[in-house]
């Protein structure tokens, strides 16, 4: 089973690195604490899907792609 909190969190670092932007700068973009975001990264939070929709938005990418795992487990 797809573990989709770290799926989420190692998504959301990658498109944050890439873009060269800090967790504090989504923060501000996103309207939300940069501990929360901090928080997801992390795989701790549990975001809805109106956030993970809010995050893709600022990481130019879509809520899927924020849930797709790097390396999906063969069946």
């Amino acid at each position: 089973m797809v573990d989709y909190r770290k799926v989420l969190a190692e998504n959301v670092k990658a498109a944050r690195k890439a873009l060269d932007i800090s967790q504090e700068s989504l923060a501000l973009e996103a309207k939300i604490d940069r501990t929360y975001v901090s928080g997801i990264e992390r795989g701790r939070r549990n975001p809805s899907l109106t956030m993970i929709a809010k995050l893709a938005e600022h990481l130019n990418t879509t809520p899927a792609a924020l849930l797709t795992p790097a390396n999906p487990a063969k069946s």
